[in-house]
């Protein structure tokens, strides 16, 4: 049985084109999105960068970088799907059962990144903690009640979801990627937003002491 199931992996990879340069190219993007956002939001923090490029209006520097990371997002989904078209399909992936379960994952993904979305409104969604644009209180319902990092779960979900509606291994291994940069990302982003939350606090526990 563990024969067979890595005989299978070894097809499925077999069918992969890790040196063609679509592929590289999605690979490029996917790693490039959340370090950037992550190393410019850090620089708004410490520094206001994009805060005093917009005069000093935090509201209009959020704004402008939700703009940027939304476009970065469409240019990678843009990159990753025509990356997929040139790879090969998989005879095993291409059952109804398998386009099926991508349907599903592609529709609970984009349900947990919208409803993220909702909930924690346009500055919530990008970034706007550290433009010093607070929410007044954690987020605990829906989808957080769910997972703690719904946008990228979600996300990581639609990635596999379009992978597995087109029978591509390429979309699988994308998938994997992803599914580690984002890990890598929270790791970074986590411990940072909590700790501007924690320093609200404590600067409001001053106040009222």
């Amino acid at each position: 049985m563990a024969d067979q199931i890595i005989n299978t992996l070894k097809q499925q990879l077999q069918l992969i084109d890790f040196n063609k340069h679509s592929f590289k190219l999605a690979v490029a993007s996917i790693a490039f999105n959340p370090t950037f956002w992550n190393i410019v939001a850090r620089q708004e923090y410490h520094n206001r960068v994009l805060t005093k490029a917009f005069g000093g209006n935090s509201r209009y520097g959020c704004y402008f970088l939700a703009f940027t990371i939304f476009s970065l997002g469409i240019f990678r989904d843009w990159l990753y799907e025509r990356a997929l078209r040139e790879q090969a399909s998989s005879v095993l992936l291409s059952q109804d059962i398998v386009k099926y379960a991508g349907a599903a994952c592609f529709g609970i993904g984009n349900i947990l990144v919208l409803s993220s979305m909702w909930a924690l409104g346009f500055t919530g969604t990008y970034l706007g903690d550290y433009f010093g644009i607070l929410m007044e209180e954690k987020v605990t319902g829906f989808p957080f009640n769910v997972t703690d990092a719904p946008m990228y779960y979600g996300s990581t979900l639609s990635f596999l979801g379009t992978a597995l509606w087109f029978g591509k291994p390429a979309g699988i291994a994308l998938t994997l990627f992803v599914f580690v940069v984002y890990k890598i990302a929270l790791t970074y982003e986590d411990p940072f937003t909590g700790a501007i939350y924690a320093k609200r606090e404590k600067e409001r526990a001053k106040k009222s002491s």
